[in-house]
C-alpha cells in the first residue's frame, strides 16, 4: 500500500490534463469530455497545484507540454488505459445484470441446462453464474439471488413421482419383473434423497429401507449407476426422461409414489433479473413434469 505521503489526483483531473495534452487546447478536450472550457482549465490547475510543477506552458490560446508534463502524460496514459481495460469500469458491464443461481447438481443437468438458452436469449441482460449445492453439506445463509432446494413445500415446481427404473441389460440377467415382490431379486440402489420405503408401501410391501449395495447422495450418480446396469433405482421421470426416452432405461411395474422432497424455489433477491428468472423456470418446470408424466402413461 502506498505511503501516507502519498497524494492522488483526481481521476477527472487526470482525464482533463491527458486530453488537453492529446488535442492541443482546453477546448477540443471540453468538447470531448463534455464540459467547459472553463472547467477543464481549472481540472488541469488543480492537478498542477497538486503536483506542484506545470504541465504546460500557454502562450495565449497555444498549449505546449513542459518536460515534466511530457513525462507525466506518458505515465498518465499508461494508467487511464489500465483503467479503462478493467471490464467492471466500462457502461455496457455496468448494465448487465448478474444472477447468481443455486441448484442441486442433478436437477442442474436434466433440467436447467439443456433448456437455459431459451431464458438468456429472452434476457441478454442478464448475466448468469450458476452454483451447484450440495445435499447435506451446504447450511445457513446462502449466497445467490435464486436457490432452488429439494424438500417439503406446499409449492412446488414440479409434481413429481417416483417409481422404478432398470436398464434392459440389468432386466435380462433377472427373471421377469410381474409384480412388485419380484423386486426381490433385484439389487436395489440406494440414495437417502429418495428412500424407497414410500414406494414400498404404495406398492403393498412391508420391507425395511434396503441396508446393502451403493448408496449415492447424489440422484444423477444414482440414475447413471442404474443405466450402466447395476441395480434398480427410484427415479423421477422428470429427471429420467432422456434415459427414458433413448431406452436406456425401463419403468416398472407401473406404481408411483410422491418423493420424499419436491424441488421449489426459495424466497429470491428483489432484483428484476431474480425476478424475471423465477417466472421463466416455474412454466417450464410445470411442462416438463407434465411431459414427462404423458410419456409414462404411454408407456404404461
Amino acid at each position: 500500500m502506498p505511503g501516507s505521503d502519498v497524494r492522488f489526483p483526481s481521476i477527472d483531473g487526470l482525464r482533463a490534463f491527458e486530453c488537453t495534452a492529446r488535442l492541443g487546447s482546453f477546448e477540443r478536450a471540453a468538447d470531448e469530455l463534455d464540459i467547459t472550457a472553463s472547467a477543464v482549465s481549472k481540472r488541469v490547475a488543480t492537478l498542477e497545484e497538486l503536483l506542484g510543477t506545470a504541465l504546460f506552458t500557454r502562450s495565449g490560446r497555444v498549449l505546449s507540454l513542459t518536460a515534466a508534463g511530457k513525462e507525466y502524460l506518458a505515465q498518465t496514459s499508461n494508467a487511464l488505459a489500465m483503467l479503462a481495460a478493467i471490464p467492471l469500469h466500462s457502461r455496457a458491464a455496468q448494465k448487465t445484470q448478474r444472477l447468481r443461481v443455486r441448484t442441486p447438481p442433478t436437477f442442474a443437468r436434466q433440467i436447467l441446462v439443456p433448456h437455459l438458452e431459451s431464458f438468456t436469449l429472452a434476457h441478454p441482460g442478464v448475466e448468469l453464474e450458476i452454483v451447484l449445492s450440495i445435499p447435506y453439506l451446504d447450511a445457513g445463509t446462502v449466497d445467490a439471488d435464486v436457490e432452488v432446494r429439494n424438500g417439503e413445500t406446499n409449492d412446488p415446481l414440479m409434481h413429481d413421482v417416483v417409481l422404478p427404473v432398470a436398464s434392459p441389460a440389468l432386466l435380462s440377467r433377472l427373471p421377469p419383473m410381474r409384480e412388485p415382490a419380484d423386486l426381490s431379486h433385484a439389487p436395489l440402489l440406494r440414495t437417502p434423497l429418495e428412500p424407497w420405503t414410500p414406494w414400498f408401501r404404495a406398492a403393498g410391501l412391508d420391507w425395511p429401507e434396503p441396508s446393502q449395495g451403493p448408496r449415492f447422495v447424489d440422484l444423477g450418480l444414482t440414475l447413471e449407476a442404474a443405466v450402466s446396469g447395476q441395480g434398480v433405482a427410484l427415479a423421477r421421470p422428470t429427471l429420467a426422461a432422456s434415459w427414458l426416452k433413448a431406452g436406456v432405461l425401463v419403468p416398472l411395474l407401473g406404481i408411483t409414489t410422491r418423493p420424499a422432497g419436491l424441488y421449489h424455489l426459495v424466497p429470491h433477491a428483489p432484483s428484476d433479473a431474480a425476478q424475471a428468472f423465477a417466472d421463466w423456470l416455474r412454466p417450464l418446470c410445470a411442462k416438463l413434469s407434465e411431459e414427462a408424466l404423458a410419456a409414462l402413461s404411454g408407456n404404461a
